[in-house]
């Protein structure tokens, strides 16, 4: 199935929902993906925000929002996306619930924390087998054994696309939260899972060469890759040779405008930089809402002509 948007915002922080605002309030059919409680916001409280008085906590704010921007006219759906690609007509994004979205424009603002397991081997082991980013590394362990880790889409898709490149992967969860069409591709796929348990340290000696779970299983693998939650806004941005921040490496790289160096995708908010604060977010979120709005309507207008 396939839906056409004149504009995708990935992430429901505060940025993300302040573009939704922007962009939907430019008649603009704007669609909102992402879950208000993975926003860096969502646990923190805010008493240094102007107009607002006392202490607020941020998922006061951003259920506030997430109304705002439905009341609006703002299509809101909390998949995931798996893929983004660009082609003559646009952008398309593959959801994790199989749907297909097209669109003239797309935001990023879905962060740039890196969630870590927080284990032994994790950090000295990072390069030397451990991986946070499937599409950039995958293709160093053909022929290898692996692991993921994780128990959401990132980590489904993963494991999925390193049976193209590992002769065995080994997907290791809790519990899978994930649509029924991601998880009945992982049970037709040669992928091996490790429910209900967890990684409890990763061991080697200038690599990693065993992964240690909390049932006392130990598995002699090549890499292991950590991919807990959402793809992040870097993979994405990779797919689409998004230009990166050239001193941090880590930080999407935009002008005054929030554009990025393709035309159409702009970014917002903790992805393009310091400082990590709601104020900046909402302001680059407003204006990538302005600025895509106004792309999208161009491109719709010269398609016309």
């Amino acid at each position: 199935m396939s839906e056409r948007k004149d504009v995708v915002i990935i992430g429901a922080g505060p940025a993300g929902i302040q573009a939704a605002i922007h962009a939907v309030r430019k008649k603009c059919d704007v669609l909102l993906l992402g879950r208000i409680e993975r926003s860096a916001l969502f646990s923190a409280h805010v008493e240094n925000y102007a107009c607002i008085e006392g202490v607020k906590t941020g998922e006061e704010l951003l259920v506030a929002g997430m109304e705002q921007v439905k009341r609006f006219g703002t299509t809101v759906m909390d998949d995931d996306v798996l893929k983004v690609h660009q082609d003559d007509e646009g952008f398309g994004l593959e959801l994790e619930s199989g749907v297909t979205i097209r669109t003239r424009s797309i935001i990023f603002a879905n962060g740039t924390s890196r969630k870590k397991l927080k284990v032994p081997g994790e950090k000295e082991f990072f390069g030397r087998g451990v991986s946070y980013c499937v599409d950039c590394d995958a293709n160093f362990f053909r022929n290898t054994t692996v692991a993921v880790v994780g128990n959401a889409s990132a980590a489904i898709d993963g494991a999925l696309t390193l049976t193209g490149y590992a002769s065995k992967v080994y997907l290791i969860n809790k519990e899978l939260v994930a649509s029924q069409e991601l998880i009945a591709k992982l049970d037709e796929s040669p992928v091996e899972t490790v429910n209900g348990t967890w990684v409890s340290e990763i061991q080697g000696e200038d690599a990693v060469q065993t992964l240690v779970l909390e049932n006392g299983e130990h598995l002699s693998l090549d890499g292991v890759f950590i991919e807990l939650g959402a793809k992040g806004a870097m993979e994405l941005a990779l797919e689409l040779g998004i230009q990166l921040d050239m001193d941090t490496m880590s930080h999407i790289d935009t002008n005054k405008k929030t554009e990025t160096n393709v035309a159409g995708v702009y970014a917002a908010g903790d992805i393009t930089g310091h400082p990590y604060q709601m104020a900046k977010a909402v302001g680059e979120g407003c204006v990538a809402g302005m600025e895509s709005a106004n792309f999208a309507k161009k491109q719709k207008r010269d398609a016309k002509s």
